[in-house]
């Protein structure tokens, strides 16, 4: 059992590699068998398709990318500073770990059309959510209001990184300051009856 985990891992590993030095367009099942001297099949074996390769690589992105919004959440004891603190990790995974983020979001990829249902993906919205939940203070707290909230800071930040992803057409300066200011303005408006 362990030499068939490690065998899975070697492929994700080498796969993931790939990708980093040379794009997701370049990842083909016969490059990933020639890289770890394995054959085709044996791959198949392990992975029915690219596509189950990506899906796994999707949830590596989403598992760190959990792991690291949750560990600055951590960091800060009041919920304006949590929520403060995990969207500068959350920008900060999007350009560490750009392959990744990437495949999550689908930015200037073409991997696959069918999205799978990831469990993992899920993660980082209910940290969010929890958070974001415990700034209603002034006003009443509803599901809907509380979607529009964290889909406010999102498409902001991940707008801002999507646009950095694709386009440095502002320097990096510049989009801090829109990074932060989107913050503010989305925390501000928490409490208000709009």
């Amino acid at each position: 059992m362990r030499l068939k985990d490690d065998t899975r891992r070697n492929i994700l590993d080498t796969a993931f590699y790939i990708v980093q030095t040379e794009g997701w367009n370049a990842l083909n099942m016969r490059k990933l068998a020639d890289r770890i001297d394995y054959t085709a099949p044996v791959i198949y074996k392990y992975f029915r398709n690219k596509e189950c390769i990506y899906t796994e690589l999707e949830r590596r992105g989403h598992l760190i990318l959990a792991d690291k919004v949750r560990a600055a959440k951590n960091t800060q004891s009041i919920a304006e500073k949590q929520i403060l603190a995990m969207w500068i990790a959350y920008w900060d995974f999007a350009f560490t770990y750009k392959a990744f983020y990437q495949l999550m979001y689908g930015i200037d990829i073409v991997c696959f059309s069918k999205r799978t249902n990831i469990a993992e993906a899920n993660f980082v919205t209910e940290l969010m959510m929890e958070v974001i939940k415990s700034m209603f203070i002034k006003t009443p707290v509803n599901p809907e209001r509380l979607l529009i909230k964290y889909y406010s800071y999102w498409s902001a930040i991940h707008g801002l990184i999507a646009l950095n992803l694709i386009q440095k057409s502002i320097n990096e300066e510049m989009y801090c300051q829109i990074f932060l200011d989107a913050i503010k303005r989305v925390t501000a408006s928490i409490n208000t009856s709009t």
